[in-house]
């Protein structure tokens, strides 16, 4: 990464010396990934789904946890209608919409975030089918956003405790605004039951990632 090449190009020039500018940069990765920063911070991307996204500290970096919820919404997007209408909530770097990536509309509060979106947005060659909007699920949702075949959303499900025994990793790099749901961590999952419930349309499918244990709580909020 510092030295700007693939894995195959570096291979090849094994045998050449490396700038000093290079070397300074690999030594700055190798000191803030001992101070404990994540390697896709300081790669600035990440890959998921088969796709390699920007990533910023401004969203979650993607996870493999992820792709569950990824896929069960994929599999539901296979028995709707021709060109449906999705929602992702909560969509951070946008990684599960993108890879849904059919008709999919990317919702988030933070403007950053939707940055960032954006950029993966442009660079998975998306832009025509893909639209990234400021959306809070603590209110309720737009009259202009309509209804939705399908919303999927992996929203900020930490506890008030957990937070305080997370990673430093991520406690101390990712963004607190993606991580934490309340003191019992179902705040979010409370406004998406009551504000976007009334978005899906008749038979539609709302796909929801959580934390462990907390399935039979979404479960009676839903």
């Amino acid at each position: 990464a510092a030295s700007g090449k693939t894995a195959e190009q570096l291979i090849s020039d094994r045998d050449l010396y490396a700038s000093e500018e290079i070397c300074e940069l690999a030594q700055s990765f190798v000191r803030r990934r001992v101070a404990g920063e994540p390697m896709p911070y300081i790669l600035g991307e990440w890959d998921f789904y088969g796709m390699t996204l920007t990533v910023t500290p401004d969203v979650l970096i993607p996870r493999d946890d992820t792709i569950a919820v990824t896929e069960l919404a994929i599999k539901k997007a296979l028995f709707l209608e021709q060109n449906p209408r999705i929602l992702d909530l909560c969509t951070g770097s946008g990684c599960i919409g993108l890879a849904i990536a059919r008709r999919v509309t990317l919702g988030d509060v933070s403007p950053a975030a939707l940055r960032v979106a954006r950029q993966n947005v442009g660079s998975q060659r998306l832009s025509g089918r893909v639209k990234c909007l400021t959306i809070d699920v603590r209110q309720p949702a737009a009259p202009f956003l309509g209804t939705f075949d399908l919303i999927v959303s992996n929203p900020p499900y930490v506890t008030t405790a957990e937070m305080e025994t997370l990673d430093p990793s991520v406690r101390d790099y990712e963004p607190h605004q993606a991580l934490w749901g309340g003191d019992d961590g179902l705040d979010f999952y409370r406004s998406i039951g009551e504000h976007y419930t009334k978005a899906l349309k008749k038979g539609g499918y709302l796909c929801l990632e959580f934390g462990m244990g907390q399935g039979d709580d979404v479960c009676r909020i839903l």
